[in-house]
């Protein structure tokens, strides 16, 4: 009998030893990196200028922990275009045009772990020749709540918005059923819309146009939902 009870202590000890995990295997996530040049809302960013229509704008940010390598990404916030690149430093010279509005972050990436991790997103102006009034920066986190402090049936729309002069004068919201929607409201001077009338089930579409006191202006782009 005690042959026996040793040879099931020694089989349930083995088991217990092999279906223990390895820890030591386990690599630590990539931390967020932190920003730091160009600075958010920055206005004078001009790089090193390369043409009239150009500028070497030099990228920079503190080292993220438990990274390899890092991948910045760079919207023109007029066109769109998005330009991504990778490097395994802390900062990086992209030629960019001059007189743009442009939004930027950084991934923090390990060639370990499918993990990454994303910087806070900053925006900022590549200035041009004699440039002394800026259009303000598309608004975005455009969001409806629907029949919150308002009727059901109804939706209220919000959004944000920055502007490197401080002149923002109002907003013109676009909205509707078609992908390409309608005007539908002028001078607002809030950051919301409220009480617009919804049918559940329909599909909206609706954008911002943010203007300022110098004539400038800048558009969302369209944003969608449906309604519930």
């Amino acid at each position: 009998m005690r042959k026996y009870i040793v040879v099931i202590l020694l089989t349930a000890a083995l088991f217990t030893c092999c279906s223990k995990k390895d820890t030591t295997d386990i690599k630590p996530a990539p931390q967020p990196a932190i920003l730091t040049y160009p600075a958010q809302n920055s206005v004078c960013t001009s790089g090193t200028v390369i043409s009239t229509t150009q500028s070497t704008i030099t990228f920079t940010w503190n080292s993220a922990s438990n990274t390899d390598n890092y991948e910045i990404n760079i919207k023109n916030l007029l066109t769109n275009v998005v330009t991504i690149v990778t490097t395994s430093t802390n900062q990086l010279s992209v030629n960019l045009d001059r007189d743009m509005p442009y939004s930027w972050y950084v991934l923090s990436k390990t060639s370990s772990l499918s993990t990454t991790a994303k910087s806070e997103v900053w925006k900022f102006y590549n200035a041009g020749t004699g440039t002394v009034s800026h259009p303000p920066f598309p608004a975005d986190n455009l969001s409806n709540i629907f029949g919150q402090g308002t009727a059901t049936g109804t939706v209220n729309l919000t959004w944000t918005v920055s502007d490197p002069d401080n002149d923002i004068l109002g907003y013109d919201v676009y909205f509707g059923t078609s992908s390409t929607p309608s005007f539908y409201k002028t001078g607002i001077t809030d950051k919301f819309l409220n009480g617009i009338a919804v049918t559940s089930g329909i599909t909206y579409y609706w954008k911002v146009i943010t203007k300022d006191v110098a004539g400038n202006t800048s558009d969302s782009g369209i944003f969608q939902f449906k309604a519930n």
